[in-house]
């Protein structure tokens, strides 16, 4: 019911998905037809075309966004569908399967429980049967050896019932357990074991009672006993081979049903195998496309895409086409079906009306027949009138005739009845006359009788007579009683008259209403038919009116997209403006550390001045107390040394306090300018909130108007609904979209700050871009007016259209009433279903208590024939003697009985046979299920001694690394402390490398390189912080030198400093020699790290891919488990549909299950493509966004750039949706190849399992890897030992040089001896100052305690030094020459050190790039490794997925042999009992025959008694002998007997099984049937939604076409800034592309090489548990985001049903569109009209041009003889009449006849306006120089007024001259419409035209040359020579002369070159 009820749904969703599909389409069209009208509005206006192109180019974006997720959504519903449906299958089928079950082990449980009775009852018979034999033995004396066998007899049975009691309560809580049933089936073994000793005890007691008889008769026959004792032997034997056979015939029906598992195994596996080769096929048709297309070239992937989409439009616009008329079928059938549906109705109506009508008839009819038997009963006692009643039954059998032959026609045809109650009618009459007649034999018998009075009074007179008076009494009594039976017969007529009256009356009433019935059905359907017409005409409007509101719904859409982009552009704004407030508050806090740097070196310059100040104080007490001029000397030098200082301190001072100034400046700014964003951000978000406020006060408006109105728009709720998704789809995409903006925003800023010099030009920029913004923020207050007049202007429209939508109503009240009938019918179709179950389930119970019954009575045949054939083996040897002529019958019998028994056996055997085979598979199945765990165990067991072996290895490093640490350690104290930083930088990298070798396993290289990247920056700044401890060191060492005023002793120490400075020198030149190598091996090694990490990115790669093809290959595993366990749960149904020849059902859901799958395997590579893509757009945008950033400074136009960053970021999206297209085709790819991989995989295994050399191989190259991973250890160890050697040379020059540079000063500052006394006071000085030193640098008190070695150092030689200055200061004077040269030397130093320097610090810059190369390589390794991750995990899951359901798989199959050996071994033990019951009630049977016998011979033993008195014994003997052979021939019927009861019930038996085999059957075929039905409606569905899909991606196309063409036009106007940023992009790009390459180069090889390995079991067991948690993961996210997005649904809803109004404006515009186009049309329709007469009278002046021609030609000669006369000549006439027309113009126009007259003189153009000029520089007018000018061309002539014939000739010829020419320069207004009553007759030629019309077809060439200024519905007109004015006859008058007519045409202005003559134009003049 389900399944139908599911695939009636999908039914209508398909129909409703359909029409939606319709609907969209159409309005998709209406769309485009609005976007063309607003663009062409938007090119007149011309003002707002930018914002236009701008809105129309978001429109488009979000439509194909929308697309797109509309397309997910759907994708993603159909699954959710799919597998709903999946899940309810499944589900119903697990419980019908268990119900089964259950309900066949609770029929096995009552079967036995019922048998056990049975025993129980059985057994106590049995007991009674012993007792009484018991006293029969006794009564008989029979030996008191009986009596003990009797006991022992009696124990036994006893001590079983208690064991039985025991075992049946057991038994009575059994379960469904294998335990239980083994238990039962011990039971049952004990049960029959104690049945047997239960026979043989039956047979002992038989013999006792024979033996008891035979003693009665003579002395027993002691042969009989023996041989019945032999033959019980032998029936034990027969029954323990019966029994063996029996579990013989189990055994073999276990073997034939295993046999007939493997044979279904192995046909499900084929047919999985072909459905596999089926969807492989499918799956390289569906990739044809694109698997081939990605190794050739691009050029050639397009072609074939272009094609590919050509087929596709194809074949989409047939299946449009074919929809197209399935929808007309069907709407046709619908029409159909309700006509149908109502004449039915109106049938069924009269139908009743006519019934009810023939039931009163019969009603009538039936009372009459009863009141007429009535009174054929009266009439009966009326002698005198039998013949006229049987007339009346004559009439009446003649009625009831007429009566059924009327039943029968009303029947067939209700219309006869008119003519039945003619025939009535016709009977009434009949009746009525018969009534008559009646009433006057009444009156006749009246007057008789009153005869008969007078003469009983005549005779009372004559005789009074006692006799006569008695007779008068009787003849009274009988004329009363005649009275009143004709009283009675008049009562009964009249009611028969009044009933016939009410019968006419009703039958009238019949036909009447039968009459009015048919005229209201014809008026009915009249109406029907006028309401069709109606309703048609209303749906035309409704549909008008629908696509009106569609296109106002798009005019809303643009208006809302334009919103939502003023409101994003809002919120970039604002979130830009929270940017520069982000960075100007790292700016104040980079401002404050500096001001508090500042104070620091302020506070220490202080401490520093007062040292200074103390140090000059004891200077000058020791000038006092030394004198001299030589100390004044030293003195003044060492006061100028310690004013420089001072000045030098000062200056230093007063830059530290502008500097200190300018942060505080700054930082006040700053916070002015976050004030001032704060506030503009405050601004903005109140003018939103405002826009929000007006949208939602518009938006509660317009719920009012809904409210109102809501009755009216529940039409377009679904298109609403669909609209509403659609928008919050792409509002979601827009979101998305803005995000991914504003990140690439984010990091371009970024990038630009990091590039940025300092804090001012970011400030700049940032003042910049806020005013930008300001100027923005007007834009958008402009735009947010204009949003609120069009906002104004919308409501004016919903307002127009909501009178529109009355019509609208009624449209859907008849779909609601249409909506209804389809559920009514729905209801009546589900009733009649459930029905239809209900009998079926009925019919079901009953077959089942039928069978039930059937297999009871088999049992019982069963056992009845077992029991028969052990009678029949005793009875032989009993029956041999006595009676030989039975011995035949039983011989055939046991024959018969054999013969059927080998039958049973040999079917036994062969059901063996396939049990066995079944078991056999299973056992090889679990055998290999086992080989496969044990396969899993050893690789778990290989893993984890890997994994040990790695912790040795890594505890083993340990140990040598901390070694090694210790022995650095000892090293290290005895050196530098520089080099303890170096050190510990080492133990950081032995660190990082340990953690290297514990991670080996799981590849997480990314660790030594995040450590390395520490060390290498903890270096950096180490070596930094060395350095100002040296420059600090020096400044206090060169204070303390100074100090030293020893003169004395300066000879030793420049012995010394010149043995110093060799060493120096031979040390800088080998420092500098080493410091060199030392950075060439660290370049070295860096770049072999580079190449390590980029092997490691190609290995990570390649993890990838195979991850990837692992995961696709275990969703293959996991799909195919489904489906296997699927068929396990099917294979009964698989079994029944043996014998079914059409296996389509099967083949339909495998189809749909494959398919379902290879969608899920879709969304999954889909989900992990687009991760993947969104990875590699964060990686290209900011490797793009670098050199964007590196190129330039901050500029003003900044945010423009931004704007074409953005551009050009839409670009690289797209270029990236190609790429990932190209990477979907790759995927694809490598799912092929995952399929080889696995069958690889598989080969693998076996070779693992097989071959113990690989595990050989794999140690070798394990030993190898790790020796390797040593020597790269080793490697890695060396270099950190070189770099930390580099770093100790670097601190060592460093010192080394403080030291000489302290010591060079020192023997600069003092010149000569000094005192001893000074050498104390420079030691408590020297204490002070470390005194001091020790608190200043509070940050690093580390490196202070390292640097306190130093110090100690220091002191000594100091100490020394002083020493020296003491000995030396007697050598002073002499070392003056010495100390210039040693200056000289010093600087030479000084200059090497600088130049040393240098170079290190170009070699830092060098670590440094290097540095951030590293940490970019190590973060795309993260990255990698993350997916890899992923991957992994999902691999695992999937693993863990399978096995979870091989589990399953493997319990079902288990609970499925565990039922099944339950349902044989119930079914063996009901069997078992039944027998034994058969043979229990045969025994009784036996011992109540044996009773009777018994008694009958005590019977015959008393007669023989009283014989013997008598002396009868012989006859007694004889009678003896008799009641033998009559006993014996009484058991012989008896078995004869039981043996055809057991093969009766046999029968029986089969045929019940026959008929539940069948039932099952049946089910089973309605079950697939049904199964058939809802594959169909699915696959149909799949079908639908792949047109869908189809048409979707065509709209797709067509739309990313548009967009590619707006996009080409957007990026020629870019500027050359975005060109250089694509160009490097494209750049970026391409070395991404090779490097791809490379890896799949480096891919493909690692490949081949891990095919021989054995590293993909370990990754496996790895990657299943990362699987699973994924899985979980991806569940949780999923559940997230369904109910995320249903949220968002509820939502979106909630705000679209107040949008949805706004598409009412729509539908007015619309209307008044349609009102002009419909004004178009008919005026269109005129024209065509108008155009038909023009044709017309095209043809009529055709044939006058025929006329007129050869009058042409005549004209022509005379013409050409009329030019070569006057050619020369001028006409006076003419002449005078231009003089005196001259005088008689108005002054205005003179100069216009002026020319007239130059151009017929021959006068030039120039000189005639030269003239006119010169006389009075008047204007001239435009058509005159046009017409002598040459421009003619350009004057476009009008039709001019017609003068009244009453002007004549009585006119000047200047004025009509004047007026022809006014008429023809007075421009006529052109009439917007061409009415039939303005077009003139035919025979008036048209008054465009530009010749005489006495000779029409001479001005062809004008005609031509003007045919854009003439009619266009008169015919061209040659003009090969100018016409002449009459037909030949001159005194008709010249043409100038006669009035302008209707004849004639108007003159026209005639383009006249300059070159020409006058006699040529003059000619022309009078021609025209």
């Amino acid at each position: 019911m389900s399944s139908w009820l599911g695939g009636l749904g999908s039914g209508l969703g398909q129909s409703l998905g359909n029409v939606g599909g319709s609907l969209s389409s159409f309005t998709g069209q209406i769309s485009n037809f609005t976007k063309d009208m607003l663009l062409e509005g938007v090119e007149e206006v011309g003002d707002a075309t930018t914002e236009l192109h701008v809105s129309n180019s978001k429109l488009a974006e979000l439509e194909a966004a929308f697309a797109a997720q509309k397309s997910e959504y759907d994708r993603l519903k159909k699954l959710h569908s799919e597998l709903e449906e999946k899940l309810e299958a499944s589900e119903i089928q697990i419980k019908q399967q268990s119900a089964e079950y259950r309900t066949l082990l609770q029929q096995k449980d009552v079967e036995i429980s019922h048998l056990k009775v049975r025993q129980t009852s059985l057994q106590e018979e049995v007991q009674k049967l012993q007792q009484s034999a018991q006293s029969a033995s006794s009564s008989a004396a029979v030996l008191p050896v009986t009596t003990s066998s009797l006991t022992a007899t009696s124990s036994s049975p006893s001590t079983f019932l208690t064991r039985h009691t025991g075992s049946h309560h057991g038994f009575q809580g059994d379960e469904v357990d294998l335990s239980d049933v083994l238990w039962s089936q011990q039971e049952i073994n004990r049960l029959s074991t104690e049945v047997m000793r239960l026979e043989a005890e039956v047979a002992h007691w038989r013999r006792i009672s024979q033996t008891s008889t035979t003693t009665g008769a003579g002395n027993g026959d002691q042969g009989e006993i023996l041989k019945l004792q032999r033959t019980i032997k032998e029936l034990r034997d027969e029954m323990s081979r019966e029994v063996d056979e029996h579990q013989h015939e189990l055994a073999a029906i276990q073997d034939a049903q295993r046999q007939k598992l493997a044979e279904i195994t192995r046909r499900h596996r084929e047919e999985l195998s072909e459905y596999e080769e089926r969807i492989e096929e499918l799956e390289e048709q569906i990739q044809s496309g694109g698997g081939h297309v990605s190794s050739l070239s691009d050029s050639s992937k397009l072609q074939e895409l272009q094609k590919e989409i050509r087929s596709l439009q194809e074949a989409a616009e047939q299946r449009e086409k074919q929809l197209a008329e399935l929808s007309a079928s069907l709407e046709d059938a619908r029409t159909k079906q309700t006509s149908l549906q109502q004449e039915r109705d109106e049938a069924q109506e009269e139908n009743a009306d006519l019934l009810q009508n023939y039931s009163r008839l019969q009603a009538s009819v039936t009372e009459l027949q009863t009141r007429v038997q009535e009174q054929e009963g009266k009439a009966l006692q009326k002698n005198q009138y039998e013949h006229e009643i049987q007339n009346l039954r004559n009439n009446l059998e003649a009625a009831e005739k007429e009566i059924e032959r009327l039943k029968n026609i009303s029947e067939d045809e209700p219309k006869e009845e008119v003519a039945d109650i003619l025939e009535l009618n016709t009977i009434i009459g009949t009746l009525r006359q018969e009534k008559e007649a009646l009433e006057q034999e009444k009156l006749n018998l009246q007057h008789s009788l009153k005869l008969a009075e007078e003469q009983t009074v005549g005779r009372n007179a004559s005789l009074m007579e006692s006799d006569e008076a008695e007779s008068l009494e009787h003849l009274k009594v009988e004329l009363e009683r005649r009275e009143k039976i004709l009283r009675a017969t008049e009562e009964e007529r009249d009611t028969l008259m009044s009933e016939l009256e009410e019968l006419d009356r009703q039958n009238q009433e019949a036909t009447q209403h039968f009459i009015t019935a048919k005229e209201q059905l014809s008026g009915q359907l009249k109406e029907a038919e006028a309401e069709l017409i109606r309703t048609t005409a209303e749906l035309n409007t409704t549909k008008d009116l629908k696509r009106a509101l569609e296109q106002e719904l798009e005019t809303q859409k643009e208006k809302m997209s334009q919103s939502a982009f003023t409101l994003n552009d809002l919120h970039m704004s604002k979130q830009q403006l929270e940017q520069t407030a982000k960075e100007l508050r790292d700016a104040l806090g980079r401002a404050q550390e500096q001001s508090r740097e500042a104070r620091r070196e302020v506070a220490e310059l202080k401490k520093s001045l007062q040292e200074r100040e103390e140090e000059l104080a004891a200077a000058e007490a020791e000038r006092h107390v030394a004198g001299g001029q030589s100390e004044a000397e030293r003195v003044k030098e060492e006061l100028e040394g310690k004013e420089r200082e001072l000045s030098d301190l000062r200056k230093e001072m007063g830059e530290m306090r502008s500097v200190y100034e300018k942060g505080k400046s700054e930082e006040y700014e700053l916070k002015m300018e976050k004030r001032r964003m704060k506030e503009e951000q405050e601004k903005a978000l109140e003018k939103v909130e405002e826009l929000n406020r007006q949208l939602k006060e518009n938006q509660t408006s317009l719920n009012r108007m809904v409210k109102e109105k809501d009755t009216r728009i529940e039409a377009l709720k679904l298109e609403k609904n669909q609209l509403e998704v659609e928008l919050s789809q792409a509002e979601r995409t827009l979101s998305e979209q803005v995000r991914q903006y504003q990140q690439t925003i984010e990091e371009l800023t970024r990038a630009r700050s990091l590039d940025a010099s300092a804090l001012q030009t970011e400030h700049e920029t940032a003042i910049k871009l806020n005013q930008e913004k300001d100027l923005e923020i007007a834009k958008l207050r402009r735009d947010m007016d204009q949003l609120a007049s069009d906002h104004r202007d919308t409501n004016e429209m919903l307002s127009i259209t909501v009178a529109g939508q009355k019509q609208l109503t009624d449209l859907l009240q008849e779909k609601d009433a249409f909506v209804e009938t389809l559920k009514q019918n729905a209801a009546d179709l589900q009733k009649e279903m459930e029905n239809r179950e209900s009998v079926m389930c009925k019919e079901v119970e009953i077959l089942k208590q039928a069978m039930e019954e059937k297999d009871k009575q088999l049992g019982g045949m069963k056992e009845e024939n077992s029991h028969l054939k052990e009678e029949i083996d005793r009875l032989k040897d009993q029956q041999s003697r006595p009676q030989p002529l039975a011995e035949p019958k039983t011989l055939d019998i046991i024959t018969e009985l054999e013969a059927e028994i080998t039958q049973l056996k040999s079917s036994r055997n062969g059901l063996e046979e396939e049990l066995r085979s079944l078991k056999r598979s299973l056992e090889e199945q679990q055998v290999s299920m086992q080989t496969l765990q044990s396969e899993l165990e050893q690789a778990h067991s290989r893993h984890q001694q890997t994994a040990l072996n790695y912790d040795r290895l890594i505890h083993a490093k340990d140990e040598e690394i901390t070694r090694l640490q210790q022995s650095l350690d000892l090293l290290s104290e005895g050196h530098l402390p520089a080099f303890q930083g170096q050190v510990i930088l080492q133990e950081e990298k032995t660190q990082s490398l340990n953690q290297e070798n514990g991670n080996e396993k799981h590849d997480l290289s990314k660790v030594e390189i995040e450590k390395l990247v520490r060390g290498i920056k903890e270096k950096e700044t180490e070596i930094s912080q060395l350095n100002e401890k040296n420059l600090s060191l020096t400044r206090q060492l060169d204070q303390l030198v100074v100090s030293h005023n020893e003169v004395g002793k300066l000879s030793q120490l420049i012995q010394q400093k010149d043995l110093e400075i060799q060493a120096l020198h031979a040390r800088v030149t080998t420092g500098h020699n080493q410091d060199v190598i030392y950075l060439q091996q660290q370049l070295q090694a860096f770049a072999v790290e580079r190449e390590q990490m980029l092997a490691v990115l190609n290995e990570k790669t390649r993890e990838n891919s195979q991850l990837r093809s692992d995961y696709h290959r275990l969703m293959d595993i996991v799909a195919a488990k489904e489906a296997a366990l699927a068929k396990l749960q099917q294979e009964n149904q698989r079994l029944s549909n043996m014998s079914d020849p059409s296996g389509s059902q099967e083949m339909f859901k495998e189809t749909i299950q494959n398919l379902s799958r290879i969608i899920r395997e879709k969304d999954i590579e889909i989900d992990a493509l687009t991760q993947k893509c969104q990875t590699l757009v964060t990686v290209l945008q900011s490797t793009g966004g670098e050199p964007g950033a590196a190129s330039g400074g901050v500029s003003s136009n900044q945010f423009e750039e931004l704007l074409q960053e953005r551009d050009m970021l839409k670009q690289q999206v797209k270029k990236m949706e190609e790429w990932k297209q190209q990477v979907i085709t790759t995927v694809k790819n490598m799912q092929h190849e995952s399929a080889q991989l696995h069958e690889e995989l598989i080969a693998l295994q076996s070779q693992v399992s097989a071959d113990s050399d690989c595990s050989s191989k794999l140690s070798v190259d394990y030993a190898r890897l790790i020796q390797s991973y040593e020597q790269k250890e080793k490697r890695l160890g060396g270099l950190s030992l070189e770099l930390a050697q580099v770093q100790q040379t670097i601190s060592q020059l460093s010192t080394t040089k403080d030291v000489l540079l302290g010591k060079l000063d020192s023997v600069v500052q003092t010149p000569e001896a000094a005192a001893t006394q000074s050498s104390s006071r420079s030691l408590t000085a020297e204490a002070q100052t470390q005194q001091n030193v020790s608190p200043i640098n509070d940050n690093l008190r580390r490196d202070a305690e390292a640097l306190q070695a130093q110090l100690a150092e220091k002191e000594n030689l100091i100490r020394t030094l002083q020493e020296n200055n003491h000995r030396l200061s007697n050598a002073a004077s002499n070392s003056e020459s010495e100390q210039k040269s040693q200056a000289e030397e010093v600087r030479q130093i000084r200059e090497r050190l600088e130049s040393l320097q240098r170079s290190v610090r170009e070699k830092d810059l060098l670590i440094k790039t290097k540095g951030d190369q590293f940490s970019q390589v190590s973060e795309a390794l993260r990255n990698r490794e993350n997916d890899n991750e992923v991957l992994k995990q999902a691999v695992t899951n999937l693993k863990e997925r399978a096995l979870i359901l091989e589990m399953d798989a493997k319990k079902l199959k288990e609970e499925n042999e565990a039922v099944a050996a339950r349902s044989r071994e119930k079914e063996s033990e009901f069997r078992a009992l039944q027998e034994t019951n058969m043979r229990v009630s045969l025994l009784l049977r036996e011992k109540e025959f044996e009773l009777s016998a018994i008694s009958e011979k005590a019977a015959t033993v008393e007669r023989m008694l009283k014989d013997k008195e008598l002396g009868k014994s012989g006859e007694l003997n004889q009678l003896l002998n008799e009641l033998k052979s009559m006993q014996e021939k009484a058991v012989m019927f008896q078995q004869e007997r039981d043996q055809m009861m057991m093969a009766l019930k046999q029968k029986q038996m089969e045929s019940t099984a026959l008929q539940s085999e069948l039932q099952h059957t049946r089910e089973k075929e309605q079950r697939l049937n049904l199964e058939l039905e809802r594959l169909r409606n699915h696959l149909l569905e799949i079908e639908d939604s792949y047109t869908r899909e189809a048409l979707a991606a065509e709209d797709r196309e067509t739309e990313l076409r548009r967009r590619v063409a707006l996009l080409d036009e957007k990026l020629a106007t870019s500027s050359n800034a975005v060109e250089n940023a694509s160009q490097q992009a494209s750049m970026q790009v391409e070395s991404l592309q090779e490097q791809l390459s490379n890896a799949v180069k480096q891919r493909d090889d690692t490949l081949a090489q891990l095919r021989t390995s054995q590293e993909q079991v370990r990754q496996y067991a790895v990657s299943l548990s990362n699987l699973q948690m994924v899985l979980e993961q991806f569940q949780q996210e999923e559940k997230a985001m369904y109910s995320a997005e249903l949220e968002k649904h509820k939502k979106e809803k909630d705000e679209w049903r107040r949008k949805a109004l706004l598409l009412e404006d729509q539908a007015s515009a619309l209307q008044v569109n349609l009102d002009e186009a419909n004004a178009a049309l008919d005026s269109a329709s005129r024209l065509t009209d108008q155009i038909d007469q023009k044709e017309e009278q095209i043809e009529e002046l055709k044939k006058q041009v025929e006329v007129r021609q050869e009058m042409l030609e005549e004209a022509q000669k005379k013409l050409m003889n009329l030019l070569n006369s006057t050619e020369g000549k001028i006409d006076k006439v003419l002449m005078r009449n231009l003089f005196l027309g001259y005088f008689h113009t108005p002054k205005t126009k003179r100069a216009d006849v002026l020319r007239l007259m130059g151009s017929v003189l021959g006068l030039s153009r120039e000189q005639v306006d030269q003239m006119l000029e010169d006389d009075g520089r008047h204007g001239v007018t435009g058509w005159v120089s046009s017409w002598l000018g040459g421009r003619g061309a350009q004057s476009v002539p009008n039709t001019p007024q017609r003068p009244t014939s009453g002007q004549g000739l009585n006119s000047s010829f200047s004025e009509m001259f004047v007026k022809f020419l006014e008429m023809e320069s007075t421009p006529s207004l052109p009439a917007p419409r061409l009415p039939v009553h303005d077009i003139k007759h035919l025979n008036a030629p048209p008054p465009g035209r530009s010749g005489g019309s006495t000779s029409g077809s001479t001005g062809a060439t004008a005609g031509l040359r003007r045919a854009g200024e003439s009619n266009p519905f008169l015919a061209p007109r040659s003009a090969a020579v100018p016409l002449v004015a009459g037909s030949g006859s001159a005194g008709s008058g010249h043409l100038l002369m006669k009035p302008i007519s209707d004849a004639l045409p108007t003159f026209t202005p005639v383009p006249v070159s300059a070159e020409a003559s006058a006699g040529a134009v003059l000619k022309d003049l009078l021609n025209q």
